[in-house]
C-alpha cells in the first residue's frame, strides 16, 4: 500500500546496491519477455499474468499478441470477470465515507478486507476455471488474475510489479484507472480509493503467492519498454544475496509547501524541483531497492522484498510481533531556508487506528535534529495545563475567519541544535519548525494519519485551496495533559551510556514505554563494532562525511554511506563494524527494536 500522491518524478541512481547476481541474468526488454511468456503459450500452458496496480499490463499483451501472431491463444482479459460497477461503486461507500466535517477533502477511510474475490462475479470466477480445466493455450491478464481460487488452475504464474513511485505517477498521468470503477474520480479520491482498496488488494495477492512459492516468473516494470524478467527462483537468489549485506533503499522526494532546500543541494535533486519538503528515504510501502549487477539496475518495491526475506531480513522478535511487516519508518522533513513550518499536528493512537480505519497500529513518531539555521524549534506539547482548550477554540475560530492566530502562545517550543532528540508518542502535538532538517523515525501505521490543527493559513499549491485542517479527529486523540514540563522530563534527549571504549561509545538518546523502539547514537573516531543479535538496524550517518558498513564474517559485504544516508543491517548478519573513512568524529544514529 501506498499513501504516496505527489512524488516528484526523479530516480535517485546513486541509491543502489552493488552485487554479483550469482549467476543470475534478467531477461530484458519487452520483446524478449513477450517471447519468453509466447514460448510457453505455444506450449499449450495456461498463463496467468497479474500486477501491482499502475502496472501496464496491456502494454506487455499488445506485444505478446504480435509475437503470437496467428496462433491459437484465447485471451482472457481479467476485468470480464469483475462485477458490474454500480455494485461495486454501492459496494466500497462504507470504506470510502463522505464525512466532510471531520474530513474536509475526503483523505481518510477504512481497509478493505474483501479482495479481488469480493469484487468479481463468483459465477464468472467459476467458469473461467471449467474453461482453464478443460483447454489450453489461455492467457488471463490483468488485475485479479492470480486470486487463491484461480492460482491452482494455471500452469504458469506471472507478476508484474512497478514501484510505489511509478504506480502514484501512472495514474497522477492517467496511464491507469480504479479497478472496476464506474467513474474516473479526481486524482485525491482516485488515490484515497487505491489506499483502501486497490494497493491492499495488490500487496495481498502478491505476498500470498511469494508465502505459497505460486510465483513462477516475476516482471519488473516501472518503464515497460524495457520491463524485466526472472524466474521467481532467481529473484529469491538476488533478494538473498541483497539481505546478507548492509543495503540502501531507492528515496523518494515530494515538493511540499513549507519545503526547504539543504536536500536539493546534498543529493543534487532536479532544479526543476521548487523545494524538497520530505525525503522518504526508507518508509516501507513507498520506497524501492535496486540490485546493480555490472551496467544493468533491477529495481523492485521495498516491500515485496521484505515479504520475500521475512525473518531474514527483520529477525524472529520482528516476524511475531509484526506479523512480516516492516515496523518503523524513516524519512527526512526539510524546512531548510523554508517560508514556513510545519503544520501544527497531531497522530492517533492504536484504538482509534484500529477503529476508525481498521488499520495495523498506532502512529508514534520522533524527531532527531540533523542540521539546523538560525532560529531552528521544534514544537512538542502545549506549555500550560489549560493550552489545549484555548489552542483548539483559537484555532476553530480560525478556520471560519481565516485569520493568523499566536500559535506560541499555546505551543511548547524545544530549541533545536544538532543532535536534539525528540519523542512524540501519538496524541501529542508537534511541528518541526523553519531551519532545520529532521530525521523522522516512527511507529509501523502504513499510513500517513497526520491530523492538521493548525497550518497558518496556507494554500495547498496542488489544489489552489487552503490546506485542510482535521479539528474534529485531532480533538478525539490529543493529549493536552502533555504540557512543557512533563515534555521537558520525557521526550527530550532521554536515555545514557550503554557501552563505551578506546574513542567510542554507544548512547540512548531516546526510550520511552509508549514507544516501542530505541533511538541510540554511536560516536566514534576509527571505528565500532556492533551485534543485530537477532534484531534488524537501521543506520543514518547524522554527523560525518563518509562511513563503511561492513560484516565481520565477511568483509566483502559492505556499504558506503555518505551523509545523512540511511542503511539498513538485516537481522541475520550478525556482527558488523563501521568504519570511519573520513576525518574527525562521526555519528551514526542508530535505530532497533526493543528486546520483547
Amino acid at each position: 500500500m501506498s499513501f504516496m500522491f505527489h512524488p516528484f518524478p526523479y530516480v535517485d541512481h546513486e541509491a543502489v546496491n552493488v552485487i554479483s547476481g550469482r549467476g543470475v541474468t534478467p531477461l530484458k526488454g519487452a520483446i524478449p519477455v513477450a517471447k519468453k511468456i509466447a514460448a510457453l503459450l505455444k506450449d499449450d500452458k495456461n498463463v496467468a499474468i497479474d500486477s501491482y496496480p499502475g502496472a501496464d499490463v496491456n502494454a506487455l499483451v499488445n506485444v505478446l499478441r504480435q509475437q503470437l501472431g496467428s496462433t491459437a491463444v484465447q485471451y482472457v482479459n481479467a476485468d470480464t470477470l469483475l462485477k458490474d460497477p454500480d455494485e461495486i461503486t454501492d459496494m466500497l461507500k462504507p470504506y470510502l465515507p463522505e464525512d466532510r466535517e471531520a474530513d474536509p477533502v475526503l483523505l481518510y477511510g477504512r481497509r478493505y478486507k474483501g479482495g479481488y474475490e469480493g469484487l468479481q462475479d463468483a459465477g464468472k470466477v467459476e467458469q473461467l476455471k471449467k474453461t482453464l480445466e478443460k483447454e489450453k493455450a489461455v492467457l488471463v491478464y490483468g488485475r485479479g488474475s492470480l486470486t487463491p481460487v484461480l492460482q491452482g488452475a494455471y500452469d504458469v504464474r506471472v507478476w508484474m510489479d512497478v514501484t510505489p513511485r511509478t504506480a502514484a505517477l501512472n495514474f497522477k498521468y492517467g496511464h491507469a484507472r480504479n479497478l472496476g470503477a464506474k467513474d474516473d474520480l479526481p486524482y485525491s479520491l482516485l488515490m484515497r480509493r487505491n489506499y483502501y482498496v486497490d494497493f491492499e488488494i495488490g500487496v495481498d495477492v502478491r505476498w500470498n503467492l511469494i508465502k505459497e512459492g505460486k510465483m513462477d516468473y516475476y516482471i519488473t516494470a516501472d518503464v515497460p519498454d524495457e520491463m524485466q524478467m526472472v524466474s521467481f527462483a532467481d529473484l529469491l537468489t538476488l533478494f538473498n544475496e541483497l539481505c546478507e549485506r548492509p543495503f540502501r533503499c531507492r528515496p523518494v522526494y515530494l515538493e511540499g509547501v513549507w519545503g526547504g532546500f539543504y536536500f536539493t543541494k546534498l543529493r543534487h535533486l532536479p532544479k526543476e524541483m521548487r523545494n524538497c519538503a520530505w525525503i522518504f528515504d526508507m518508509i516501507p510501502m513507498e520506497v524501492s531497492i535496486v540490485a546493480k549487477m555490472g551496467d544493468n539496475e533491477f529495481e523492485a518495491p521495498f516491500f515485496t522484498f521484505i515479504q520475500a526475506m521475512g525473518e531474514k531480513l527483520l529477525g524472529d522478535q520482528a516476524m511475531q510481533q509484526f506479523g512480516g511487516y516492516f515496523p518503523i519508518r524513516f524519512n527526512y522533513d526539510d524546512t531548510y531556508h523554508a517560508n514556513g513550518n510545519m503544520s501544527v499536528q497531531c497522530h492517533p493512537d492504536e484504538a482509534y487506528v484500529v477503529k476508525n480505519h481498521d488499520e495495523l497500529g498506532r502512529q508514534d513518531e520522533s524527531y532527531y535534529v540533523c542540521v539546523t539555521a538560525q532560529g531552528a524549534k521544534t514544537f512538542l506539547g502545549f506549555n500550560e495545563e489549560n493550552s489545549c482548550e484555548e489552542f483548539f477554540a483559537a484555532a476553530r475560530e480560525a478556520e471560519k475567519t481565516h485569520e493568523l492566530i499566536d500559535y506560541e502562545k499555546y505551543i511548547n517550543a524545544v530549541p533545536s541544535q544538532p543532535g536534539t532528540q525528540v519523542m512524540i508518542p501519538a496524541g501529542t502535538v508537534h511541528a518541526s519548525g523553519r531551519n532545520q532538517v529532521i530525521l523522522e523515525i516512527g511507529s509501523l501505521t502504513v499510513g500517513s494519519y497526520t491530523y492538521k490543527l493548525y497550518d497558518y493559513q496556507r494554500i495547498d499549491p496542488q489544489t489552489g485551496l487552503p490546506r485542510p485542517i482535521h479539528l474534529k479527529m485531532g480533538s478525539q486523540v490529543i493529549h493536552g495533559e502533555r504540557t512543557k514540563q512533563w515534555v521537558n522530563d520525557n521526550l527530550v534527549n532521554h536515555g545514557g551510556l550503554v557501552r563505551q571504549g578506546d574513542n567510542w561509545k554507544e548512547i540512548i538518546v531516546g526510550e520511552h514505554d509508549l514507544l516501542y523502539f530505541s533511538l541510540r547514537n554511536l560516536i566514534f573516531w576509527d571505528k565500532i563494532e556492533d551485534d543485530t543479535d537477532g534484531l534488524f538496524h537501521v543506520l543514518s550517518l547524522v554527523d560525518g562525511e563518509k562511513v563503511k558498513v561492513v560484516s565481520q564474517e565477511d568483509p566483502s559485504k559492505f556499504y558506503i554511506m555518505n551523509s545523512l544516508d540511511i542503511v539498513v543491517v538485516p537481522a541475520s548478519l550478525g556482527k558488523y563494524t563501521i568504519e570511519n573513512l573520513g576525518v574527525g568524529s562521526v555519528t551514526v544514529h542508530k535505530t532497533l527494536l526493543k528486546k520483547a
